[in-house]
């Protein structure tokens, strides 16, 4: 015997809620808004500059002035947030630009709080821009004083990170992000910031951030790829996951009030297991690689672009993301209005 399915069967009943994009709307498990985004920032030293990155089409290089243009497009748009990453005067051996008093990021702070008091700005605490050769940290010399493939000394690099998240404070950030992976780095910038007079600062940790294929885009725009070696002695391994658990735990236990996992995509089963076990705001971070081959792809034809980002974008809350740090921030809060 033949079953004919109609609108009228039980079995259509699916199809039922499909029909239009306002019952689609209505039924919605996974609800994405502008207020989810943390849009990041290239600043570096200079007047008047905007000039879009090569690497991640439609992202600008731009100068302290320019600043309060872009707060005020991000407050029109929803956006609560901003990320900034600095591009120094200079590099040198312990990356003593991240931790200057007139760093291009510190300047930038001051800039953004200024024309924006209420934009949540969060700073990127790291040494990799800033560091002559591109390392996370300051490199431990050999016996014969040259420094060895990448080995970073943990604990010098723990003083200048925590230097760095003091100095963004007294800027006037209202957040920190270590990003660096090394032990021990939330609990220093935590006890930094408290002796600071900053103890009411809250430090959005990078606590699974793997060694991941997907910054290229990035450390072209940063110039921030390791002169030599590699940072997968401190970045995570790609194939764990448990690893990832016990990272964002010890950062917990040390004072984090964000965790974070990075990349995002192609790690949507970490941020599930991480949203599972833990209680605390998690943040994710789509990255350049994420957002570049979303965006060559749109050039291409081979995609649409509005619809894989959002596509993406919505994956990415749905594994359990509270924050979303993503490049596609201004575009999707804009085809969301």
């Amino acid at each position: 015997m033949t079953t004919h399915t109609t609108l009228h069967s039980p079995f259509a009943r699916f199809r039922r809620l499909r029909r239009s994009e306002g019952l689609r709307r209505l039924v919605r498990e996974t609800r994405l808004s502008p207020a989810d985004f943390v849009h990041p920032l290239f600043v570096a030293h200079g007047h008047g500059l905007r000039q879009e990155i090569e690497s991640m089409p439609g992202q600008y290089y731009l100068s302290p002035d320019g600043l309060a243009r872009e707060a005020e497009e991000l407050r029109a748009l929803g956006i609560p947030a901003v990320l900034l990453f600095g591009l120094p005067a200079a590099k040198d051996e312990e990356g003593s630009e991240a931790y200057a008093d007139d760093g291009i990021v510190q300047e930038a702070v001051r800039a953004l709080k200024q024309a924006a008091p209420d934009l949540v700005v969060i700073t990127d605490v790291c040494l990799c821009e800033y560091t002559s050769h591109g390392h996370c940290g300051v490199l431990s010399p050999s016996k014969g004083g040259v420094v060895t493939d990448g080995e970073v000394d943990n604990d010098r690099t723990l003083e200048l990170l925590a230097r760095t998240a003091l100095s963004h404070a007294r800027a006037g950030a209202d957040m920190v992000a270590p990003s660096d992976m090394m032990d021990g780095r939330v609990a220093a910038i935590r006890r930094a910031l408290d002796e600071g007079g900053f103890a009411h600062l809250p430090i959005m940790a990078y606590s699974a951030k793997y060694a991941s294929a997907f910054y290229g885009p990035f450390r072209v725009a940063a110039d921030s790829a390791p002169q030599f070696g590699d940072r997968r002695g401190y970045q995570m391994d790609p194939p764990n996951v448990r690893e990832a658990l016990r990272e964002i735990e010890a950062d917990i236990a040390e004072g984090a009030d964000i965790v974070m996992v990075k990349p995002a995509l192609a790690y949507l089963d970490v941020l599930a297991r991480a949203r599972q076990r833990f209680g605390l705001p998690l943040a994710a971070y789509n990255v350049s690689g994420e957002y570049a081959m979303v965006k060559a792809a749109d050039r291409l034809g081979w995609l649409d672009g509005r619809r894989t980002a959002l596509e993406v974008l919505t994956a990415i809350k749905r594994a359990g993301a509270d924050i979303i740090i993503t490049y596609h921030a201004k575009e999707a809060a804009s085809w969301l209005a």
